[in-house]
């Protein structure tokens, strides 16, 4: 078993202890989550295990052959590779080998009558059947697949920050290594590809060291969860369900000794009001013990120390409406004749496929993308509030508190309190020796916070919020939602995170590309499962393993090149064993028919399945009318 091990690891950011005499194991098979608030030293870790930064103290084992596949928030490549040359920048032979077979394959298709292209594609075909990479070859093909990446030639330069994500992702899962890190994965994955990856980590063989905010991603994919809080880390055993119910039994025997404290330091601190005075030992001795308790008070610290309970401004009846929306950028539909009616209070959830416009509707809500036609109404008394993907606004060489003050000095909250910048930091989680601190010195984190904290001291009372669970915490999430349950005013989010939707959204605005847009009442998850309920799988029938009748017009190809006779050979199996899965999975299905989750990721399965047979069929058509 191939084992990682840590030995009092200790890393410092300036004054701030990240984490120190931090020690685990990391074993084969383990699934762990780490979490943490923003800033808390999650990244700083996974820097360190990789050894791409070194700790202050402490030490980290591991076996010479030990490999490590790591997956930062945000990858950087040459932008002059192609998506190939990335994908395949591992070391290992198979890596080249499949590589050369392909390049030979296309050159030999190409070339068919050329002989030292066909000696070349022979050659690197028994290459890969010595070093057994078709299955290699098959499995990198359904990372791609899984992962929208399908222009192999396309420069890494040309892509946006989220295909740059998944290329990155595709390249640390196509290697396979010991221990795989991988730093907020589901950041800019839709949600058929979130269900696939936490399908393929939960049957991984290696170990799995994975920081993101997703919590039923978390709850699917983990065995264990470390949590970094105040730089200390804690271990639970179990899934994220079972951190949450862990964690609270520990705070609250935590909490329960603090009570304990306060109490005998209330009687300590009226002895020494009542004039102690230090002329016996006793006395001094009491008098040492009352300064030690004083200094140990309030060191219960918790994520939930966080809170937001700022005021919003008063919202009228007219809030916004879409007549007749027409949007199209490019040769894309966003909107084709859309309606909608937006009223106070309404919580409305986008979700749906990459690219489909989801943000575009949001810039067309906030003024910032106008309409090709149609008609926009903002409601008089709306004062919007608009978190966007990219923080806005940020001078890197500005401080913190400066940042804040460009607002205002100070902000009234619900309960019609003024409430000063400096409280207002300490309540999100930025302590008084922080609030000097250069903004380029946090963590992506961190400044994401404090731009969320910058727009709620606006009291907004429309708030748009464009993938706020990419960057921001689970304890921040958590504390928003809440938020968000009392917020008077309107919401509406763009996310892909389920358990965040569910928690703030009752209508969803699902977008599936071209204009198409589907409207729904209700939780997402409930969505998701009625969509299992109401597609009945058809089974396919049997495919015919007889060559179909001949066109009765010519054609110019009379025969298969040697490629596709190799391809016919294999191809009657490979139709076989989809079509086995397909049934396997269809009687999942039918065995699950209670368990929603199961279902969801059960129909992702069984679409891909039935896509992958639907080509495979019309492939089998195209060979048959050539084969002699």
């Amino acid at each position: 078993m191939q084992t990682l091990r840590a030995d009092n690891l200790t890393s410092r950011y300036g004054e701030k202890v990240l984490f120190e005499d931090v020690s685990f194991l990391i074993n084969e098979g383990d699934r762990i989550g780490l979490i943490g608030t923003n800033g808390s030293g999650k990244t700083s870790l996974l820097n360190v295990i990789a050894g791409q930064t070194g700790a202050d103290a402490g030490q980290i084992t591991k076996p010479g052959d030990y490999t490590i596949g790591y997956l930062m928030q945000q990858p950087s490549f040459d932008p002059d590779l192609s998506i190939t040359d990335a994908v395949f920048a591992g070391s290992q032979r198979v890596f080249q080998t499949i590589r050369s077979y392909e390049a030979a394959l296309t050159e030999y298709t190409n070339h068919p009558e050329d002989a030292a292209a066909a000696d070349r594609f022979a050659k690197l075909q028994a290459s890969m059947d010595q070093e057994d990479a078709w299955d290699a070859d098959s499995r990198i093909k359904t990372i791609l697949t899984q992962l929208k990446i399908t222009d192999m030639d396309q420069k890494m330069g040309e892509l946006s920050g989220g295909q740059v994500k998944r290329v990155g992702l595709a390249q640390v899962l196509i290697q396979e290594p010991d221990l795989l890190m991988l730093d907020e994965p589901t950041n800019h994955l839709d949600l058929a590809s979130i269900v696939w990856l936490q399908e393929y980590l939960a049957s991984y063989k290696g170990a799995v060291l994975v920081v993101t905010h997703d919590r039923y991603f978390l709850d699917q994919v983990t065995n264990h969860i470390w949590e970094l809080a105040y730089g200390v880390m804690h271990h639970y055993d179990g899934n994220y369900q079972a951190f949450v119910e862990k964690k609270a039994e520990r705070l609250e025997l935590s909490q329960a000794s603090e009570r304990k404290k306060q109490n005998l330091y209330r009687k300590e601190l009226a002895w020494m009001r009542h004039g102690a005075k230090a002329r016996s030992t006793k006395q001094k001795g009491r008098i040492n013990r009352f300064n030690e308790l004083k200094d140990s008070l309030g060191q219960v610290e918790t994520d939930e120390d966080i809170a937001i309970d700022l005021g919003s401004q008063r919202l009228g009846k007219d809030v916004i409406e879409l007549k007749g929306a027409n949007l199209s950028l490019g040769e894309h539909h966003i909107l084709q004749d859309f309606n909608l009616l937006v009223q106070g209070g309404d919580r409305i959830g986008i979700t749906g496929e990459n690219g489909a416009g989801k943000t575009s509707l949001l810039n067309v809500i906030a003024g910032r993308v106008p309409l090709a036609s149609g008609v926009l109404k903002i409601g008089e008394t709306v004062n919007l509030g608009y978190y966007t993907q990219q923080t806005e606004g940020v001078d890197d060489d500005k401080r913190v508190i400066s940042y804040l003050t460009e607002i205002a000095d100070n902000v009234v909250d619900k309960y019609g309190q003024r409430v000063d910048v400096t409280k207002l930091l300490e309540r999100f989680l930025f302590p008084r020796f922080m609030h000097g601190t250069l903004i380029r010195k946090l963590s992506g984190g961190e400044k994401r916070r404090l731009y969320l904290l910058k727009i709620l001291m606006q009291q907004p009372n429309v708030l748009l919020l464009d993938e706020p669970t990419n960057d921001l915490d689970i304890g921040t999430l958590t504390v928003l939602e809440d938020y968000l349950d009392d917020f008077s005013g309107t919401v509406i989010t763009v996310s892909h995170d389920r358990y965040f939707l569910d928690r703030v959204a009752d209508d969803l605005l699902i977008f599936k590309g071209q204009g198409q847009i589907e409207r729904y009442t209700g939780r997402f998850t409930d969505y998701l499962a009625n969509q299992v309920q109401t597609t009945v799988p058809a089974k396919k029938a049997p495919v015919e393993k007889k060559p179909v009748a001949k066109q009765a017009e010519k054609k110019e190809k009379t025969k298969l090149t040697y490629a596709e006779q190799l391809e016919w050979e294999k191809i009657n199996e490979q139709i076989d064993q989809l079509a086995s899965q397909q049934e396997e999975i269809e009687t999942a299905m039918a065995a699950n028919g209670d368990n929603y989750e199961k279902l969801a990721k059960l129909q992702a399965q069984l679409n891909q399945v039935t896509k992958e047979l639907d080509d495979k069929t019309a492939r089998w058509e195209y060979l048959s009318d050539y084969v002699d």
